[in-house]
């Protein structure tokens, strides 16, 4: 896997020029991206590090193709995200992108199996159901319900259900937001994990600093701009990472 080094990632993944998002609230116009420009590389695990508004959802649901820019251009490899269609935008949604939620969003009446399940009977080649919770550390709950699961157990179960189809991209909106600090190492160390064995070009959005730390590069928003791009000589493992 070719990781990005110090300074411009190469081999990008996802090539973001000029992104700018608007909103109409009444008579007021909302800028909540102010012209990005990122390139994101093959392999690369990205923090998006910032305040509450100051632009991170929104960037990751722009390159997730839940949402379209107002103007600027993104590319993920060929793909021109800014033109295509909804039908085409559905099926890069399927076959390349895992999403990570802060919130787990698993079906209270399936176990943590069937709901991974639901995933890999829409993809093309998944992995084994079963093989995605054992990565995430939960072999022995595959027949729990989310009632019957703790808040890191469901987020770990969200996980195995975005690997489970293979992503070529991870997009992971504040997935420690609603969990401790051990627990939410352990959901770290699991998308860690899911980044190194999978190769998936993986973003994490956060506000908490002392995450940055596991990253290859971290991506600091400020009121819808990058204020700054760190780059991270050596990833921490998320074991060693405490707030």
């Amino acid at each position: 896997m070719n990781r990005a080094g110090p300074g411009k990632p190469s081999q990008p993944v996802f090539s973001l020029h000029g992104v700018t998002r608007s909103y109409r609230v009444g008579t007021a116009e909302i800028l909540a991206l102010r012209g990005i420009d990122l390139d994101l590389a093959a392999g690369e695990l990205i923090v998006l590090l910032g305040a509450s508004g100051s632009g991170k959802s929104t960037l990751v649901n722009i390159m997730g193709g839940l949402d379209r820019p107002s103007q600027g251009t993104v590319r993920y490899h060929g793909l021109d995200l800014v033109a295509a269609s909804d039908a085409e935008l559905t099926r890069f949604r399927r076959r390349s992108v895992g999403f990570v939620f802060q919130f787990y969003n698993l079906v209270p009446g399936l176990t943590a199996l069937e709901n991974v399940e639901l995933i890999t009977e829409l993809s093309e080649s998944p992995m084994p159901a079963r093989e995605a919770l054992e990565r995430v550390g939960l072999a022995g709950r595959l027949d729990h319900f989310p009632a019957q699961l703790s808040g890191g157990e469901q987020q770990r179960v969200a996980i195995a259900r975005a690997i489970a189809k293979r992503p070529q991209v991870l997009l992971c909106d504040e997935p420690t937001g609603a969990l401790d600090c051990d627990t939410g190492i352990l959901v770290l160390q699991a998308l860690s994990r899911a980044n190194r064995e999978l190769g998936a070009t993986t973003v994490l959005i956060t506000h908490n600093a002392v995450i940055a730390g596991m990253a290859d590069r971290v991506v600091r928003l400020s009121n819808g701009v990058i204020a700054a791009i760190d780059v991270n000589q050596s990833r921490t493992d998320p074991g060693e990472l405490r707030w």
